[in-house]
């Protein structure tokens, strides 16, 4: 049995990851391919618990070393646990989210760097990167008004922090994005989710070109 791909869909706020996931689930579900659908911080029961501290702190919030750190955790119990099994078994693993939120919110936007984050990522899931990062990236305004449709003011811990926060993780996905062009591929998040769907297949064609 062949290993299974893994492909994470990464973005700030309001791109549009989640619904581009699913269908790209459904999608590869149609050609016959098993598929693991799962997110970032989740996926497990342990790393789901850790999910609702990070995005409804208790006493005032988490300062950017300690959310690095549960984001660490979450994601060491979801590699172990779920991806890596699924992979094992041939499946192919759609992922909301992985690593390279961790490296631009709390590396880039929160300060710490990304040496921090890839050092914690080496230790705590042995550096698992995907096959492929598909990063959804569409304008502030886009962003924000899909934001707020999804939210309806009520914005988690992370999802409400304020405008220049947001706008340098974009940027950091951006820089993240251009220095790995083997690894990441840029998919503009604008229009429909079915023209944005069929830009994200095209991303993904090079993978889909490996099944046999």
């Amino acid at each position: 049995m062949s290993r299974g791909r893994f492909i994470a869909l990464e973005g700030g706020e309001g791109v549009g990851k989640s619904t581009q996931a699913r269908l790209l689930g459904t999608a590869l579900e149609a050609r016959g391919i098993a598929v693991v659908a799962t997110r970032e911080p989740g996926g497990t029961d342990g790393a789901e618990a850790i999910r609702e501290l990070l995005l409804h702190s208790p006493g005032g919030g988490w300062n950017a070393r300690a959310e690095a750190l549960l984001f660490a955790a979450a994601r060491s119990d979801h590699v172990e646990k779920l991806i890596r099994p699924a992979l094992v078994e041939g499946k192919w693993v759609v992922c909301d989210r992985f690593v390279d939120s961790s490296r631009a919110y709390q590396g880039g936007a929160g300060g710490l760097g990304d040496d921090a984050i890839v050092a914690l990522h080496d230790r705590g899931s042995e550096g698992l990167r995907p096959d492929l990062t598909v990063l959804l990236d569409t304008d502030p305004a886009t962003a924000g008004a899909r934001l707020a449709e999804r939210d309806r003011g009520a914005s988690d811990a992370i999802g409400g922090r304020d405008a220049s926060y947001h706008a340098e993780v974009a940027d950091t996905f951006r820089k993240l994005a251009e220095a790995d062009p083997d690894g990441f591929r840029i998919v503009d998040a604008a229009g429909s989710p079915e023209v944005v769907h069929i830009r994200v297949m095209n991303a993904v064609a090079p993978l889909l070109a490996t099944v046999r």
